[in-house]
Order: structure tokens, then C-alpha cells, then sequence
């Protein structure tokens, strides 16, 4: 079974080594003959994400008023993180590209939901792929799709293994405090209570990319915001 799921995940990689290798265009023509700007991942696309977790969930159990306190806070500090980031935006980023989104059509694999496509960091949809938040791994899976990436992927990537991975984990930090973000949103502006159950496994993929000793200024202001208690809570009705 092991072996069966990397072989799937060595498929679905294979798959996205293809689009990343999609000639940029900023200006596309859709299916209605429209033109369609291809924005850049730019940090105001970043923080506008990461800023879901302090102005969505951080509200479901502490006044707004300290919320935005500690918004403040780790807003400069992932300011610095953003900075720190090593590869430009130059490749084709599909945004979603996790399970959900990928069809088995014959031998081959089917994307859909491209809707938000920038051009961004090569890091990032293979790091939605390994840190699904919808489907849990082991971390030994996860290493290997990575490792996998690696051997196949630009020689500009693997010769670069450590600004790679550096990128990795902060663009998935980034996107695991955006989904907590999305899905506290999704509970209380739109009633759909089922995305809670995703946010401790959310939160457990954040913490393991948070081991990374870049992130202990972020780690500290997030350990004395959020209890673990709270990290594992799905049901926040009695606020």
C-alpha cells in the first residue's frame, strides 16, 4: 500500500514538473476569447492570505481587539520571512494543486480548479501536494515525494537543496495559516461547520514546518496565542 501511494505521489509529481514548465504568459485568452491578466505572487498576495488566520480564527475564542495585537506582531515578522524568501516568482503556480483537485483520466492525471493561477515560487504547489490538508501523510511519505521532486525537477532546484527547502517551509507556513484562515471563515460567515474538523491536522502540519529554527519568533508569538487545547478544538458554538 506504501509503496502503491508513492507511486501515485511520483505520478502527480511528474504531472506537475509538466506545468511547471508552461511558457509564462501574462495576458491568456480564455475559453470566451477574454483577456486574462496572470498576476504575480506578490507579498501583498501573501500577507492578504496569511492575515485570514489573525482576522478569522484567532476571533473565535479572544476579543478582536487582541487578535489585531498579535496580528501586528507576527505581520512584521512574516514581513521578514517573505523577504527571506530565495526564488523569484517565475513559474506557472496552479495554487490548489492538491488531491481534490486531480482526476485519474485513463493513465493520465486531470487538474482542475485553475481559477487562481499566478505566476509564483517553484516551492509552491508541490508543497500543497505534500502538506494536503484535506489527507494525512506520514512524514516519511512526505520526504520521499519531496527527495522524488528533487531528482527530477531543474537543476537550478536540486543545486540550491537547502534555499529550496528554506522556501518550502515558508510558503507552507504561509499557506497552512492562510486554510486555518479560510476555514474559520467558511464556520462563521457561512455556516459550514465541517471545515473545523480540518483545522487540528492543519495545525500539525504547521507546527512540523515551524521545527525549522527560522520560524521561533513566529513559533513564540503563535505558542502564547494559541493553547494546544485550542489547536485541537473543532466546535467553537459557544462563542
Amino acid at each position: 500500500k506504501k509503496k502503491n501511494k508513492l507511486q501515485i505521489y511520483k505520478k502527480l509529481v511528474d504531472t506537475l514538473l509538466k506545468i511547471q514548465k508552461i511558457k509564462i504568459k501574462k495576458k491568456l485568452k480564455t475559453i470566451n476569447k477574454k483577456t486574462y491578466i496572470l498576476s504575480k505572487y506578490s507579498h501583498k498576495y501573501l500577507h492578504k492570505e496569511s492575515d485570514l488566520f489573525f482576522d478569522w480564527y484567532l476571533p473565535l475564542f479572544m476579543n478582536k481587539k487582541k487578535a489585531k495585537m498579535i496580528k501586528f506582531k507576527a505581520r512584521k515578522f512574516l514581513t521578514k520571512l517573505y523577504n527571506r524568501l530565495n526564488f523569484s516568482n517565475s513559474i506557472f503556480v496552479h495554487r490548489d494543486y492538491h488531491v481534490s483537485n486531480l482526476i485519474k483520466v485513463k493513465n493520465r492525471v486531470g487538474v482542475i480548479d485553475t481559477q487562481d493561477a499566478l505566476i509564483g515560487n517553484p516551492t509552491y504547489d508541490l508543497l500543497s501536494l505534500i502538506d494536503d490538508v484535506r489527507l494525512k501523510t506520514s512524514k516519511k511519505l512526505k520526504n520521499e515525494i519531496f527527495k522524488y521532486y528533487l531528482s527530477k525537477c531543474s537543476k537550478n532546484y536540486y543545486s540550491k537543496i537547502d534555499k529550496f527547502k528554506e522556501d518550502f517551509d515558508i510558503l507552507s507556513v504561509q499557506r497552512s495559516l492562510k486554510i486555518i484562515g479560510i476555514f474559520s471563515r467558511l464556520f462563521k460567515r457561512d455556516k459550514k461547520f465541517k471545515y473545523l474538523k480540518l483545522i487540528p491536522y492543519t495545525w500539525r502540519l504547521l507546527q512540523l514546518r515551524l521545527k525549522n529554527k527560522i520560524f521561533n519568533e513566529l513559533e513564540l508569538i503563535l505558542n502564547k496565542s494559541v493553547p494546544l487545547k485550542i489547536r485541537k478544538r473543532i466546535n467553537f458554538n459557544e462563542n
